[in-house]
C-alpha cells in the first residue's frame, strides 16, 4: 500500500460520536499552518450545487451516466467562461467518451486553461505511489504542473501557484474507501484556494462502490493525516462532489478559519442519470485505472476489502503480478491450510477460489485465493481484511512487535481506530472482530443518516 509520514493535528469536530468533521495512494501528513487572510475582496458568490440549466442532449443507452465534465460541457461550460482556470485532474480525470479532462478544457470556448495541479502520481500517473515530485512543465501540453504532492507539510496550492488564477476545477475519480488520497487532494486544494480568494468548482464523479455501502471503522480525531481528511467510515458510500459540500458547509472539516469557509465560492457540477444504487459498471463508462494497483473495477472492491489486511503481517496482495486486492497468499503457510481457515471464518457474502499466476521472478505457477463478492447486500468490505489482521496476529505473534514505526502508523492511520489497534496488539489472534464490526455498524448507519443533508442524488 502507501507511505507516509507522521502528523499530530489539533481540530474542531462535528456532532460528537457521529458525523464529525466527519481512503492512492499515501500520505505526508504534517501539521497544518495557521490560515494567512483572504488575498482577493471581491463578494464571493456561493452555488452549492450549481443553478445551472440541464443540459439538452438526447439519451444515450451506451452511456446512462453523464458525468460532471459532461454536464458542464452540455452547459456550454458557462461558469468557467471568461475565466483563467487551473485544473487539478489525473488520467482518470475522462469524460463519458474517455477524453482527458484536460483536452475538453484546452478545447473549450471562452475558457483559458493555464496551469495543471497534480495530486499523488501525478497528472499522467507517472510516480509511484508515496514518491513526492516538484512543480514542473507538462511536456504534452506545455502547462506548467503545479505539484500537490512536493513534501509541502499541507499539501495546499500556494499563493505563488495560484497567481493569475481565478478558479480551480478539480476533476478526480475517487475509488469510495477512506485512506484513497484523491477526495484528501481535493479538500487541502480547498482550503488554499479558499485561503487565497480563489474559486474551486468540482466535477463530479460517480463512487464506484455506490452511495448506499458504508461500512468499516469511523476515523479518530487523532489519526487525521492525508490518507484520512474526512472523519467517514472507511466506506463513505459519498462522491467527490458531495464530500465537497460538506467541506463547505459543515464547520471544523476544512482547517481554516470559519468566516473564510463561509466566504470561500465553491460549485459543484453534478452527474446526470447516476443513482446512489448504481456501482461503476451499471454506470456504462469504462474504469480508467486511477493508480497503478488499482487497473479495475474489481481491484477497487478489493482495495475496500482486503487492503487493510494486506497493509502489515504476511498476507499478500495479488498473485503473481495478477489479481490486485483479490488474490490472497500468506508465504509460510500451507495453501490448503490457509484455504481451510479462510472458508471457516463464513464471512456473510463472500467467498474463495483457487487461482495461479506465474511468479513474476521464476516464472513458475503461484497459487493464491481469489476473493469473490457473492452477495453485495450481506456483503461487509472490511470485515475480512479485518480479520486477515487477526489471523496474521496467529501466523506470527510477533506481527506488530516486529513492524517499524513508519509500518505502525500508516497502519495506524488508514485503520483509523486506535481501540481496534490497541486491542489487536494486546490480544493478538484472540480480538474479537466480530464485536468491532457491530459496533462500527451502528455509527456507520448514524452516519449515513447525518450525512444525507450533502447528498446530491436520490
Amino acid at each position: 500500500m502507501l507511505s507516509l509520514l507522521p502528523r499530530s493535528v489539533r481540530r474542531t469536530i462535528l456532532c460528537a460520536g457521529s458525523l464529525a468533521g466527519m481512503m492512492g495512494c499515501s500520505a505526508n501528513p504534517p501539521p497544518a499552518p495557521a490560515a494567512g487572510p483572504l488575498v482577493r475582496t471581491q463578494p464571493p458568490v456561493v452555488v452549492a450545487p450549481p443553478q445551472m440549466a440541464p443540459p439538452r442532449v438526447e439519451a444515450d443507452p451506451a452511456h446512462p451516466v453523464m458525468l460532471g465534465i459532461d454536464v458542464l460541457e452540455a452547459a456550454g461550460f458557462g461558469p468557467l467562461r471568461g475565466k483563467s482556470i487551473g485544473l487539478l485532474t489525473h488520467p482518470a480525470g475522462v469524460d463519458m467518451h474517455g477524453v482527458s479532462t484536460i483536452d475538453v478544457l484546452r478545447h473549450a470556448p471562452g475558457v483559458r486553461l493555464v496551469a495543471l495541479f497534480a495530486p499523488e502520481h501525478g497528472i499522467h500517473d507517472e510516480y509511484p505511489a508515496g514518491a513526492i515530485f516538484p512543480d514542473h512543465v507538462d511536456p504534452r501540453t506545455g502547462l506548467m504542473v503545479h505539484s500537490l504532492y512536493s513534501g509541502k507539510i499541507d499539501h495546499r496550492p500556494t499563493k505563488a501557484q495560484l497567481a493569475g488564477i481565478d478558479a480551480v476545477v478539480i476533476d478526480l475519480q475517487d475509488v469510495g474507501a477512506r485512506s484513497y488520497t484523491f477526495t484528501s487532494a481535493m479538500k487541502t486544494c480547498m482550503e488554499g484556494c479558499f485561503e487565497n480568494g480563489v474559486e474551486v468548482i468540482v466535477l463530479d464523479r460517480p463512487n464506484p462502490l455506490g452511495g448506499l455501502k458504508v461500512d468499516g471503522p469511523p476515523l479518530d480525531p487523532q489519526l487525521m493525516s492525508f490518507v484520512g481528511e474526512f472523519r467517514v467510515p472507511y466506506v463513505h458510500g459519498m462522491t467527490i462532489g458531495e464530500l465537497a459540500r460538506m467541506a463547505k458547509q459543515a464547520p471544523g472539516v476544512l482547517r481554516i478559519p470559519d468566516l473564510m469557509r463561509e466566504q470561500g465560492r465553491l460549485t459543484v457540477v453534478p452527474m446526470r442519470g447516476w443513482r446512489r444504487s448504481m456501482r461503476w459498471p451499471d454506470t456504462g463508462l469504462a474504469w480508467v485505472p486511477t493508480s497503478p494497483v488499482v487497473p479495475t473495477f474489481s481491484a477497487v472492491e478489493g482495495y475496500a476489502m482486503v487492503g487493510l489486511g494486506t497493509q502489515i503481517g504476511g498476507f499478500k496482495s495479488g498473485i503473481g503480478t495478477q489479481y490486485p486486492f483479490r488474490g490472497l497468499s500468506y508465504h509460510g503457510v500451507h495453501f490448503e491450510a490457509l484455504e481451510k481457515e479462510l472458508k471457516s471464518l463464513s464471512i456473510p457474502g463472500i467467498g474463495f477460489r483457487r487461482v495461479s499466476a506465474p511468479d513474476p521472478k521464476t516464472g513458475k505457477p503461484e497459487l493464491g485465493l481469489y476473493v469473490d463478492i457473492t452477495d453485495w447486500d450481506e456483503w461487509r468490505p472490511t470485515e475480512l481484511g479485518l480479520n486477515l489482521i487477526r489471523l496474521a496476529c496467529k501466523y506470527n505473534p510477533r506481527t506488530f512487535a516486529t513492524a517499524t514505526k513508519a509500518e505502525i502508523h500508516l497502519f495506524q492511520v488508514c485503520l483509523g481506530s486506535m481501540a481496534f489497534y490497541n486491542d489487536i496488539v494486546a490480544h493478538g489472534a484472540a480480538v474479537n472482530v466480530e464485536a468491532y464490526v457491530k459496533e462500527w455498524q451502528a455509527k456507520d448507519l448514524v452516519y449515513q443518516e447525518q450525512s444525507r443533508k450533502y447528498w446530491l442524488y436520490p
